[in-house]
């Protein structure tokens, strides 16, 4: 078994108990932890829903919305890269970032180095075999060609199965954030972490992963750990472990359902039920700074309505307002991540 993999751990069973993977960190080092968004992930296991969908009974909302749609060439390329379950190559996520963008996924994609990409394609040629072995030991020989090809197709798949939904999925995602960073600041990381999975406890100093087949200490001291919330992997956890990575671990996110992929127009609804019509739409488009002459013209509304909406929306503790300048720019608040992902 190889060092350095994305490793499943189903949440009906571990295959052998005794396997776990341990990052070790410091109780008080909270700023070893940091959070990220990784939209390459999501795309490779939007991959693994549509090849196995009677796996993932959450997603079934989603795939009736997007199956009809798929470019079938590249969703068979990515298919034979990704696979249906097990290894996923390293090249296919950059390092998760907070401000990490699909554009910013596929450009990491496009410079990924050829060497480290002909190592991941022999690993995954050792775990496959005809038709898929063979197009992976093509792909091997000819990585450039391959690097281009799959980028390709990564973005043409993206734009049909995730694009429409991004806006939704990231809210559950940041929601989670939100919520998983309060409560380090209220329990530490060994509350926090006891809270992502079951398969993901506290204890000597480390967080503990239990996986299927993986066993393994990492030292995060130096290098952190990332934890990266997922609303397509939403049935267990995943670690990425073999420098140059940094150490990372995929959780399933909070609060997804299988009604999570709804349209913008039903949840703002849902929300203005809640704070009322305009400032469901502020509170939800609120995900990046804005000054209040952007809020204003993205609502269509007045400077001067904005700004009272916007009064409002801060005494409740779902934005902040910070100076830039002469200007004002507003976010949603960890507060306000949790309500937007508590209606989806």
């Amino acid at each position: 078994m190889d060092r350095n993999t994305h490793e499943r751990m189903p949440v009906e069973g571990i295959e052998h108990p005794g396997h776990r993977v341990e990052f070790s960190l410091s109780p008080g080092d909270v700023e070893a932890v940091r959070f990220g968004i990784s939209p390459g992930h999501e795309l490779a296991h939007a991959v693994r829903v549509l090849l196995r969908p009677e796996r993932h009974p959450l997603q079934w909302g989603w795939l009736r919305v997007v199956r009809d749609r798929l470019p079938l060439e590249s969703f068979r390329l990515l298919a034979a890269v990704i696979g249906d379950d097990g290894y996923l190559p390293d090249f296919l996520t950059a390092t998760p970032q907070w401000d990490m963008t699909p554009e910013g996924e596929l450009e990491a994609l496009r410079r990924t180095p050829l060497e480290p990409m002909r190592v991941d394609f022999g690993k995954m040629v050792l775990r496959s075999s005809g038709a898929r072995q063979r197009a992976l030991s093509e792909m091997r020989e000819a990585p450039a060609r391959a690097r281009a090809m799959i980028a390709d197709a990564w973005w043409e798949v993206w734009s049909a199965a995730l694009a429409p939904v991004w806006p939704q999925l990231e809210r559950i995602l940041r929601a989670d954030i939100a919520v998983r960073a309060r409560v380090i600041a209220s329990s530490g990381i060994a509350g926090m972490a006891g809270g992502l999975h079951p398969s993901v406890s506290w204890g000597e100093g480390a967080v503990r992963v239990a996986l299927r087949r993986h066993s393994e200490i990492v030292d995060c001291h130096g290098s952190g750990l990332v934890l990266v919330p997922s609303v397509m992997s939403s049935w267990g956890c995943m670690v990425l472990t073999e420098p140059p990575a940094q150490p990372t671990l995929f959780y399933p996110a909070r609060g997804v359902t299988a009604g999570w992929a709804r349209s913008a127009h039903d949840i703002e609804d849902a929300l203005g039920a809640l704070v009322g019509a305009a400032r469901a739409g502020i509170l939800l488009s609120a995900g990046a700074p804005r000054t209040t002459t952007q809020v204003a013209a993205d609502a269509g509304i007045a400077v001067s309505t904005a700004s009272h909406h916007l009064t409002v929306l801060r005494q409740a503790g779902l934005v902040s307002s910070e100076r830039d300048g002469a200007r004002m720019r507003h976010l949603r608040t960890p507060l306000g991540e949790a309500m937007v992902g508590a209606v989806l």
